[in-house]
């Protein structure tokens, strides 16, 4: 046989060739043996150095599959042991989309995404190059520094640009105008200004001082320093204006106290010399740097950022000076007009309201696209107390996260709020499609594997400084609001009606594919987790029943914080806006499988919740009271509560008083009789017929005086609730108690809005009540803004005075869309 290959050695018969080989063999041992007479030690050395490469490589690949077998291994049981409240949603993350990479990702790298601080640059990614301002203002006739945001000040544009020989991300500029009112400024002070513009590296890595920084005139060169992903960049000011540069150099893995920083600088410099300047000095190898530009006011200065400078190609002269002085000033005209051609377009105002509303409607899409902002970091995650942990604290520690996003107020909540987030989408989606799913994605993103998304994202040093420790643990048994149904739902009705490009719908419908197994979690965990006792009843968990101190225990899970809920929180209550909520989520669901043409029995299961929890005479039997003709929550309630001082002991027998909860009368289950918001909450859902008398009774509640109607808005809480504008504790003002809110107004505005679309015997009266309710509010923000310059977070309902936080281009900023009457459902 042949080719088998199988003898042994013992009974292999040798073969001619055999032999030939045997013989040549033979003199070759000769051979051999005589070489090995003569270098035998060599000879060893050499098979001995062969034998130890191969045994350490054996050894080395043996310890390598021991090491990936142990991986292995463990892995899985280090993740079951690993607590679920931080373990990331397993499914692709949406972020990964193709729709997000490329072109898309590159054009969002650089911008103004520290939202907390008067101008902050950075990047959108972990570790940054920062860049900011902060300057030394005049307040009762005392300097004091600038930096975080506390008004509105008008100070510096930004423009990114990105042409031949830029590096990743391209290239940005800044223009800063320096000029101030004569009345402001006190004739012992001298008037120069004193801008300190800085930039940081949080990577730690050193930039670089330019060697010529304090002759400006003869070099615009401030600074150097190279980055992976963006190469060699350079750092240069354009002034026309007589200018004085000084400089400090800092190295500290924190940035975000460096106002600290040029504070000690100057006051040190000021003992010693007497002035108002940084001291010319920098540590070796600064990742901070910062730079003093002081001048006579008024004064203009242009910063430009040059990447990609490494290369022969970079072309920076040229790329500076089309960044930079008239060429600027061309570029930000040039900006300026796409800006109000791109506004007339998309909400199409022109004969809708006066020309005072349109700049305010600028001004609130503006600052709201301005405000978005990019964190990376972990949340704080409370533990419960009778958790199984082997540690002791009180908290874990959620898996590194980013999350770009916009922001409710840029001075008071500069961070990522849940239940805002859509709102805020429901103005972006209408400018920037991909900017807004670009949002969506990182919010769905940081969803847990029970489905459950922290409700505030407080990510990073620079954000968690804004917020008080005791306000910064999420707790996983609490929900928010799932208002990123209401901005999903307008997609999907966009889809169908045809409002987007062919290019648009498939990448809405690819995000669609893909969110659509975190959404089905998000609402199955508020499903479960949330869920009442009876059918289709819902109730926000997180409120205190042990309080002795607040007057109704808030449910700030459902974003109305203090609205009066049941006096006595427990299991049995049903909340009404949740239920509507849940309605939302179900019926945007069963949408979206139908556009992503899923199965039918997976849409099934949608649609008959959203039949069950829209189903008028279901509604009505648990939340609809007949006398009042008014919809209500349902709980273990008594009116006969109140806050009373008591006398108490502290300390050594020292003694002192504060308010305390006193309850004056058994609660019983029974309906919650506050009129207010959460009230109109089928009614902003559309759950109530056209043709139903209800609808009439709704109508009434809206604009009865006595009730919700102001001339500024509808207030939160009737004037005939017992807690209308009642502190909840000795130092917890009212909030939802009285108070407009633009979010409410808005949802309440777009059901008028949709009753005066649909035939009914009230269609009139809708068409009436929302002309003058969509009058009142618009006057009153307006009113507003053009005196004070802020929108603000809440209206006083008596005379319609901004309230709150200022500067809250949160939700205030749907007054845009109340101006364009744009709703969502047409």
């Amino acid at each position: 046989m042949t080719g088998t290959g199988q003898r042994s050695a013992r009974s292999r018969i040798k073969s001619s060739t055999d032999i030939n080989e045997d013989e040549s063999l033979r003199n070759a041992r000769i051979n051999l043996r005589n070489r090995r007479n003569t270098n035998r030690d060599h000879s060893l050395l050499r098979i001995f150095n062969v034998d130890i490469k191969v045994m350490l490589g054996f050894i080395i690949f043996a310890f390598l599959i021991i090491l990936f077998l142990i991986h292995r291994l463990v892995k899985p049981d280090q993740d079951a042991e690993r607590p679920r409240v931080i373990r990331p949603f397993p499914a692709p993350k949406l972020m990964d989309l193709p729709i997000f990479q490329g072109e898309h990702k590159e054009s969002l790298y650089w911008g103004t995404y520290r939202p907390h601080v008067y101008l902050g640059i950075r990047a959108r990614t972990p570790r940054s190059l920062v860049a900011g301002l902060m300057w030394i203002g005049v307040k009762d006739g005392r300097y004091h520094m600038r930096h975080v945001c506390q008004d509105s000040d008008e100070l510096s544009n930004f423009l990114k640009s990105k042409g031949d020989g830029s590096g990743y991300g391209g290239d940005w500029a800044i223009r800063m105008h320096v000029q101030n009112e004569e009345s402001r400024w006190d004739n012992n002070i001298q008037r120069s200004g004193h801008l300190f513009f800085y930039l940081a590296d949080e990577d730690g890595n050193a930039l670089t001082l330019s060697r010529d920084i304090l002759d400006i005139h003869d070099s615009s060169l401030l600074a150097t320093g190279s980055q992976a992903d963006i190469g060699g960049w350079q750092l240069h000011l354009k002034a026309m204006d007589d200018l004085e540069v000084h400089y400090a150099g800092f190295r500290t893995p924190h940035i975000h106290n460096l106002s600290d920083l040029v504070q000690e600088n100057l006051g040190a410099q000021a003992r010693v010399i007497g002035r108002l300047q940084l001291s010319d000095t920098s540590v070796n190898s600064p990742n901070i740097l910062i730079f003093q530009i002081s001048a006579r006011i008024p004064f203009k200065v242009d910063i430009a950022f040059i990447s990609g400078t490494g290369v022969k190609s970079s072309r920076v002269e040229e790329r500076l000076s089309s960044l930079t002085g008239n060429s600027l000033s061309s570029l930000l005209k040039e900006k300026q007009g796409d800006f109000d051609a791109k506004f007339d377009k998309c909400f199409n105002m022109a004969d809708k309201v006066d020309s005072e509303s349109m700049v305010v409607g600028k001004a609130a899409i503006a600052n709201m696209l301005g405000g978005i902002g990019y964190f990376y970091g972990k949340s704080k995650i409370s533990v419960l107390k009778n958790s199984k942990l082997k540690n002791h604290d009180s908290f874990l520690s959620y898996w590194p996260a980013e999350l770009y996003t916009a922001v409710p107020s840029r001075p008071f909540f500069p961070r990522g709020f849940l239940w805002d987030e859509g709102f805020h989408q429901l103005l972006i989606w209408r400018w920037d499609i991909h900017i807004c799913l670009d949002i969506l994605g990182h919010w769905l993103d940081l969803m847990n594997i029970d489905g459950w998304i922290p409700r505030e994202q407080i990510l990073g040093a620079e954000a968690l400084s804004k917020v008080p420790e005791e306000f910064v643990p999420q707790y996983p048994s609490n929900g928010n609001p799932p208002t990123l149904f209401l901005v999903l739902r307008e997609l999907v009705n966009g889809i169908k009606k045809n409002k987007f490009t062919a290019s648009e719908n498939n990448e809405i419908s690819s995000f669609l594919e893909r969110a659509l197994i975190r959404l089905e979690a998000w609402f199955q965990w508020f499903n479960t987790t949330q869920s009442g006792k009876e059918t289709g009843s819902y109730f926000w968990h997180g409120r205190d029943n042990t309080t002795i101190s607040e007057l109704n225990p808030k449910t700030l899970s459902s974003g109305l914080d203090d609205y009066p809920r049941a006096s006595h929180p427990n299991e049995e209550e049903h909340h009404l806006d949740l239920r509507c909520w849940m309605l939302l989520a179900a019926d945007s669901l069963h949408s979206i499988i139908q556009v992503l043409e899923r199965g039918s029995e997976h849409k099934k299961d949608y649609g008959s919740t959203a039949k069950l929890l829209s189903d008028f005479g279901i509604l009505n039997q648990m939340h609809f009271d007949p006398a009042y003709g008014a919809y209500f929550d349902f709980g273990n309630h008594t009116e006969k509560v109140r806050l009373s001082w008591k006398e108490i002991m502290v300390g050594n027998n020292y003694p002192t008083r504060e308010l305390v909860r006193e309850v004056l009368e058994r609660p019983e289950l029974r309906l919650v009789p506050h009129v207010g918001y959460v009230s109109l909450f089928p009614f902003m859902e559309k759950i109530i017929p056209p043709d139903s008398w209800i609808l009439d009774k709704q109508l009434d509640l809206i604009s009865n005086r006595s009730i919700l109607w102001t001339d500024y808005g509808l207030r939160s809480l009737a004037k005939t609730s017992s807690l209308y504008m009642k502190r909840n504790t000795e130092h917890d003002p009212p909030y939802w108690r009285g108070t407009i809110w633009m979010n409410m107004n808005y949802r309440i505005l777009s059901a008028l809005h949709h009753y005066t679309q649909v035939d009914g015997p009230y269609r009139e009266r809708a068409k009436v009540i929302y002309d003058e309710l969509r009058s009142n509010l618009i006057r009153n923000v307006v009113r507003n803004y053009h005196q004070t310059g802020f929108l603000w977070e809440q209206y006083d309902q008596k005379k319609g005075k901004g309230k709150g936080a200022r500067l809250f281009t949160g939700w205030t900023a749907l007054v845009l869309l109340i101006m364009a009457e744009v709703y969502g459902q047409t």
